[in-house]
């Protein structure tokens, strides 16, 4: 179970001095250590009702669940504050759907942001509020209680239990490797994007978001069409983009992500929409089908099997303090550490949820949940199968070829000759091919070999590969 403690329940208040939007946070990090509710920002919101509107869209992602709608309660939005904007994310319930808010310094009029991680109070009265909220006033924003406040509230408190499931934690690991895989494949206005959400079919129970569509960018429009064409951006499960039609309004564009080299056989891929409004970024992230959530994309399999990650991620861990963007070369030149194990460091750290990634800045930054770094490890099957064959004596190396098991249970791994791409026989990897992340044999295979931090390729579109490729190409 996770345990949110406020002060008082988040609201928008009214009074002869204006409004003020006042975000209740509970217990998080800071620079200082752990605060119980930590204040990272007072000052105006430059364009209120945008803001508004984009906080409840990442509101509405963690109340809701595309895959087998059910009323489970929503876990509270996480903001992290960088010292020069707020990060306000969520994933939905199914874990297919991830959203964040940047509000960039231009977005915001205050005395300065602070520093730290913690979740934030949205209730229901609050998104009624925020859901009517319109005009040309000002809008005040508190991310965190009034010192005054504090001792005076008496010891009363609002408490939130809701069950914390283990596929979040996964989802922020796997997102921020996914997202490092992309590329920019369209740009258009707000008002193109919001045709097309106008032409997709309206979500029904029956209908689970499972069809998957594409659209075709073509100079500053976008062409939809219902199967896989060269260039197209596919919308998987795209009923899921419909939360995003009331702030189209307020947009100056939209830019569309995807892998720069999808690897889905009938052309089916994740995708991100990035709505850009006036000082702020909104991201809506989507898995490769609704019932596909982002906690079992294996992403980050390769690096948690690499033998010195753990030691490089706590090194790394040392350096980072909430930056909005992590130069890797820098911290590469910081750590004493090749850029490679940089990666697999960063990708270790992002189990336990420390590593976002920004599409905009092509960039990596830094949050800090409660969760010690390799705990998603623990739970990974594949890993820890891996790990046990390893153990047991269980791989044979034969030149190129590798037999895995024992007995009648006995895989080949054997490696491309034109992309040094390993596969295997065994169901996993004809059942994916690769698109959910390296089978338990072939992991095995590299940890034997030593060299599962470098064969990035084992896994098609990960993070360390698509993101050097970026790179050399820019």
């Amino acid at each position: 179970m996770q345990t949110y403690a406020y002060l008082r329940p988040s609201a928008l208040h009214d009074s002869t001095a204006g409004r003020t939007l006042a975000l209740e946070t509970s217990g998080g990090a800071t620079p200082a250590g752990e605060a119980a509710n930590p204040r990272f920002f007072s000052g105006f919101l430059t364009a209120p009702v945008a803001a508004a509107t984009a906080l409840l869209t990442v509101a509405d992602v963690a109340a809701a669940r595309y895959h087998r709608p059910s009323a489970n309660a929503s876990l509270d939005p996480v903001v992290t504050a960088d010292g020069d904007r707020l990060r306000f994310e969520s994933f939905s319930g199914c874990c297919g759907v991830y959203a964040r808010l940047d509000v960039l310094a231009p977005g915001l009029d205050g005395d300065g942001v602070g520093h730290g991680t913690t979740n934030v109070d949205v209730n229901l009265p609050l998104r009624r509020a925020l859901a009517g909220l319109g005009g040309l006033e000002p809008l005040h924003l508190a991310v965190g209680p009034e010192e005054l406040t504090v001792k005076t509230f008496g010891g009363e408190f609002v408490e939130k239990k809701v069950p914390l499931p283990e596929r979040w934690l996964r989802g922020f690991a796997e997102a921020h490797v996914l997202a490092a895989g992309f590329a920019l494949r369209a740009e258009v206005p707000a008002v193109e994007a919001a045709a097309v959400l106008r032409a997709l079919p309206r979500p029904t129970q029956r209908s689970e978001a499972r069809t998957s569509r594409w659209v075709v960018p073509a100079g500053r429009t976008l062409r939809p069409t219902t199967r896989p064409a060269p260039g197209a951006v596919c919308l998987p499960g795209p009923e899921r983009l419909l939360t995003l039609q009331r702030v189209l309004r307020h947009a100056t564009a939209v830019r569309m992500y995807a892998p720069a080299v999808p690897a889905a056989v009938d052309g089916a891929a994740a995708v991100a929409w990035e709505v850009e409004l006036p000082g702020m970024r909104l991201t809506l992230m989507l898995s490769q089908s609704a019932s596909r959530g982002f906690s079992g994309e294996g992403g980050v399999l390769n690096d948690l099997a690499s033998g010195p990650a753990a030691e490089d991620a706590e090194r790394v861990a040392e350096l980072l303090a909430w930056e909005p963007r992590i130069d890797v070369t820098e911290l590469s030149t910081q750590a004493g550490l090749p850029v490679g194990r940089v990666r697999a460091a960063l990708t270790t750290l992002g189990t336990s949820g420390q590593i976002g990634y920004d599409l905009a800045e092509e960039a990596y930054f830094h949050r800090r949940l409660p969760y010690r770094a390799g705990a998603a490890e623990k739970h990974n099957p594949r890993l820890r199968g891996a790990r046990a064959l390893v153990a047991d004596g269980a791989v044979r190396l034969e030149g190129p070829l590798a037999r895995v098991g024992k007995g009648d249970d006995v895989h080949v791994v054997r490696a491309d000759d034109a992309s040094d791409r390993l596969s295997c026989t065994c169901f996993w990897w004809a059942k994916y091919r690769g698109g959910r992340g390296p089978c338990k044999h072939v992991l095995a295979v590299g940890m034997v070999r030593g060299t599962t931090a470098d064969a990035r390729t084992d896994v098609t579109g990960t993070a360390a590969t698509t993101a050097a490729r970026s790179e050399t190409a820019r």
